[in-house]
């Protein structure tokens, strides 16, 4: 019980970061609270679609276990048995219209960066870490969150930035985290990932990379127990602010 308490402890998680190369982010829930929004963005494409589909907190939780966009949506068409046939067309076309009504929510400025996240960026850079992304949402999304919180040069302070579309599979697969090594040029074990879901922790994990949870508002209740610490956010990183310049920065 003890070893368990001290894998949640925020000293813990310091040390893993401290002694990280690169923290590799991922972006939904973990660097904001992207997922409402996204939420409100598939129900108005529904509805400019005339499908008469409506996703709740509930049920988008629920649908939130099948990763990626697309594939949530004809996961969701799926149980509906008799509805009216999707193609692909049909399924990319509500995409486009779901991510350009996200871009312009998220533009508004309604989504700020979860707590401690510019501050844990900030922290990185300056002890040498290297800072990637590996994600299932896709560079347009990316861009939008980060644009908005971070300003129009964000991309410059990433060493490697993989999205869903660049892989063939999407978490719970680990290709995302895989190709963010390639490209790092790391192993796993040089690296932490602080993601905010299950299927993000599985990932992470088959790619031999120690996971760092950051609880977010849709999986707040996954299993975490495989994770190496888990926080509420990331602010609780800052409860020890002595932290060195990391031995194997580079």
């Amino acid at each position: 019980m003890q070893a368990q308490a001290l894998a949640f402890a925020p000293a813990d998680a310091n040390e893993l970061i401290r002694r990280a190369v690169a923290l590799i982010f991922d972006v939904d829930g973990t660097l904001a609270e992207t997922e409402e929004l996204h939420r409100r963005a598939f129900n108005h494409a529904f509805a400019h679609h005339g499908l008469g589909w409506q996703w709740d907190r509930a049920l988008y939780k629920d649908l939130l276990r099948v990763t990626g966009g697309k594939e949530r949506m004809r996961a969701y068409h799926a149980r509906l048995g008799g509805a009216a046939p999707l193609s692909d067309g049909d399924i990319a076309e509500l995409h486009r219209i779901k991510t350009a009504h996200y871009a312009g929510l998220v533009e508004s400025g309604c989504c700020p960066l979860r707590p401690g996240v510019i501050e844990l960026l900030a922290a990185a850079q300056a002890r040498g870490q290297r800072l990637a992304i590996a994600t299932t949402t896709s560079h347009g999304n990316i861009d939008a969150l980060l644009s908005q919180a971070l300003g129009p040069g964000w991309a410059a302070g990433f060493d490697a930035i993989v999205a869903g579309d660049d892989v063939r599979h999407k978490k719970p697969a680990p290709d995302v985290y895989l190709e963010t090594l390639a490209r790092l040029k790391l192993g796993g074990a040089d690296c932490v990932a602080i993601e905010d879901s299950a299927n993000g922790l599985i990932a992470a994990s088959r790619a031999g990379i120690p996971v760092l949870i950051s609880r977010s508002m849709f999986f707040a209740d996954d299993d975490f127990s495989a994770a190496r610490c888990v926080l509420d956010n990331l602010s609780e990183l800052a409860a020890n602010p002595k932290m060195e310049k990391q031995p194997h920065a580079q």
